[in-house]
């Protein structure tokens, strides 16, 4: 992923203002970003972004055209991210907000914010193909499975590995088409069995646990839930000497703790912006 390049003017403030710490703290952290995606760390660039975007709220005048392009480097990384994460569906969600964010800003300057909606344009194509893609991975998935449950009932004991790996498969599939409820039901059959079948958690068990805890996240009343799945499979990481796996379940929890706050720190702004337009 290549964050989008745009330049943030924090010269048209005083260095000691409001404007300029903000608008810094934006600069500073999409650095910080794009060394976290280059490393493949989605979860934790996730974090930071949201994290950035709560503190614009801090900026005095919403209908500025530097929060606005500030505001549109944060939603334009937020979409790319879930994009990465291959969760489509908050991906234009968001890519949604932005072009609400755009229209305003392009009516007050065309030749600055045009090239942003045409490569919000072309992250939307991207959206829409990888979307197709993965309805049609997700039939032959299902069909897969329904292959490998026969095979397990029928005593083959070389098949629950691979039963367990392609639920895991069809959980991905359904949550990237934000179909998140019926992922977490097969995320908790392939953990089930897979515990069963090792007689204790080890690392894949934790992996899938925080996969679906990931997933979690996005359907509000399930969030508490997420939290406990997340301290009950902690020390299981810590026992297991996995400091990847207990980095990653600090940052869910972070995670969970930001998700309520998400939305406000931006959706209300547009609005602001549009009327000023």
């Amino acid at each position: 992923m290549n964050q989008i390049d745009i330049h943030i003017r924090t010269e048209r403030f005083p260095k000691d203002s409001v404007e300029a710490e903000v608008l810094a703290n934006v600069a500073t952290t999409r650095l910080q970003t794009a060394s976290l995606l280059a490393d493949e760390k989605y979860m934790a660039a996730l974090e930071l972004t949201i994290m950035a975007l709560q503190r614009l709220k801090d900026f005095p005048d919403h209908s500025d055209e530097e929060f606005g392009a500030a505001l549109v480097a944060l939603i334009f990384d937020l979409s790319e991210i879930h994009f990465m994460l291959q969760d489509y569906k908050r991906s234009e969600k968001e890519l949604d907000s932005l072009f609400k964010v755009l229209d305003p800003l392009l009516s007050k300057n065309a030749d600055r914010f045009g090239r942003l909606h045409i490569l919000a344009m072309e992250l939307s194509t991207r959206i829409l193909r990888s979307r197709k893609k993965t309805i049609d991975l997700l039939a032959r998935q299902q069909l897969n499975v329904d292959a490998l449950t026969e095979k397990v009932n029928a005593g083959i004991s070389n098949a629950t590995e691979r039963l367990v790996d392609s639920l895991c498969n069809v959980a991905k599939l359904l949550a990237s088409t934000g179909n998140y409820r019926e992922a977490m039901k097969f995320y908790k059959e392939a953990i089930g069995i897979s515990k069963k079948r090792s007689g204790r958690v080890n690392r894949k068990e934790i992996k899938m646990t925080l996969e679906m805890a990931a997933v979690m996240m996005n359907v509000k009343a399930m969030r508490p839930r997420a939290e406990r799945l997340l301290d009950a499979v902690l020390p299981h990481a810590i026992s297991l000497q996995e400091t990847e796996l207990e980095k990653e379940i600090e940052i869910l929890k972070d995670m969970i703790r930001l998700h309520d706050n998400m939305k406000s720190s931006w959706l209300s702004s547009f609005k602001v912006m549009s009327r000023k337009a």
